[in-house]
C-alpha cells in the first residue's frame, strides 16, 4: 500500500554509487526493521549518485515491487554530500534516516533510533566504533583528522561521527535552508542544536562491491571538511607568518650585530638558503589556505545548483 505524502512517518534516504550487490538485501532488512518497529508510513529514497553499473535498474526493479521504494536519478556523480542534502530536500517523513546502502551502517539500528525520537530526541547521530580489523593507516589518519578538525573547528566534531543519523522534520528544515555550495553535514549538525543524542555501533564489513573512498578523496574530504566549518586556519596563516616574521627579524639582528661588532664573516650560505626555502614553503603553504577560501567564495558567488535531477519516482 502507498502512504501519501502527508502521512509519512519516517524517510530513509539512502545515497548510492555503484552498490547493485546491495541493493536487494539493504531492502530486505530495511522491510525487517520496519516491521519489528510497527512503522507503517514510511519511504526509502535512493538517490543515485551517477551510478555505472546496475544500481539504478536494481532500484526501479525493487519499486515495481515495492512503492515505499522512490528514486531520485543524478545527471552524474555530484558526491556522496549533495546525495544526501537531495535526498533531505525530497523526503517527506516527520522524521528522516539517512544511511550508506554499502550495509556497513546496520539498518537494525534504525529501530533504537526510531525509539528515542519517540521519547523526544530531535537528532539522533551514531559514533562508529571501528574494531582492530580495520587497518592501521586509515585508523590513524581518521584519529589525526578528528584531532584537528576539533582545533580548528569552531564547534567540535565527535571522533567517529558518520552520516548515519536520525533526524526530526524541524532539523531536517533547519538544513534544507543551508545554501552552501561546499556541504559538509557532519561540522554543520554540531552547530544545529536541537535535542541531540548519541549512539555507538560496530560497522558491518562491506556486503558487496568496493569502497569510494581512495586516499585522495579521503584528504580532500578532510580539507573540505576543516575550511567549511571553520575559519580558524586564516586566523592561523596570520599567527605563523607573525612567528616566522619575529624569528626573521631576530636573525637579521643579529646578522647586523655579527657584521658591526665582531671580525667574524658572515658565512653560512647553506643554512640562509636551507631558511629561504622554508620560510617560502610556509608561505606558498599559507596561500595555498587563503586560495581555498577564496575558491569556496567564487564558487558560492556562482549561485549554481549544488546537484541535478535527471529523473525521480517521486512525483510519479
Amino acid at each position: 500500500m502507498e502512504h501519501k505524502p502527508d502521512h509519512i512517518e519516517l524517510s530513509v534516504i539512502i545515497p548510492t554509487y555503484n552498490e547493485e550487490g546491495n541493493i536487494a538485501l539493504l531492502i530486505q532488512r530495511l522491510e525487517q526493521t520496519m516491521s519489528s518497529m510497527g512503522c507503517t508510513a514510511y519511504e526509502y529514497i535512493f538517490i543515485d549518485d551517477g551510478s555505472t553499473d546496475q544500481s539504478l535498474e536494481n532500484i526501479k526493479q525493487a519499486r515495481s515491487e515495492n512503492k515505499q521504494v522512490q528514486y531520485l536519478q543524478f545527471s552524474k556523480n555530484f558526491g556522496h554530500q549533495y546525495a544526501l542534502k537531495a535526498g533531505l530536500d525530497h523526503a517527506r517523513g516527520a522524521a528522516v534516516v539517512s544511511l550508506d546502502a554499502d550495509l556497513q551502517h546496520p539498518p537494525e539500528l534504525i529501530a533504537e533510533m526510531y525509539a528515542l525520537w519517540k521519547n523526544g530526541a530531535e537528532l539522533v547521530y551514531t559514533r562508529r566504533q571501528d574494531q582492530q580489523s580495520i587497518g592501521f593507516f586509515k585508523r590513524k589518519s581518521a584519529k589525526l583528522f578528528y584531532w584537528l578538525a576539533n582545533r580548528l573547528a569552531e564547534v567540535p566534531i565527535e571522533e567517529g561521527t558518520a552520516d548515519f543519523r536520525l533526524m526530526d522534520r524541524k532539523v531536517v528544515n533547519a538544513i534544507k535552508a543551508f545554501k552552501e555550495a561546499d556541504l559538509f553535514l557532519r561540522g554543520l549538525i554540531p552547530t544545529l542544536g536541537f535535542k541531540q543524542v548519541g549512539i555507538d555501533y560496530i560497522p558491518a564489513k562491506r556486503h558487496s562491491g568496493q569502497t569510494k573512498y581512495s586516499f585522495s578523496k579521503m584528504f580532500q574530504f578532510a580539507i573540505n571538511g576543516i575550511t567549511s566549518s571553520s575559519a580558524k586556519p586564516l586566523y592561523l596563516s596570520i599567527y605563523l607568518g607573525l612567528f616566522f616574521a619575529c624569528l626573521a627579524f631576530l636573525y637579521g639582528c643579529y646578522a647586523v650585530y655579527l657584521a658591526l661588532f665582531t671580525s667574524e664573516a658572515i658565512t653560512g650560505w647553506t643554512s640562509l638558503i636551507a631558511s629561504v626555502l622554508f620560510i617560502g614553503g610556509i608561505q606558498m603553504i599559507l596561500i595555498g589556505i587563503a586560495g581555498i577560501y577564496l575558491g569556496k567564495l567564487f564558487v558560492q558567488s556562482k549561485q549554481r545548483p549544488t546537484y541535478i535531477i535527471k529523473a525521480n519516482s517521486i512525483h510519479d
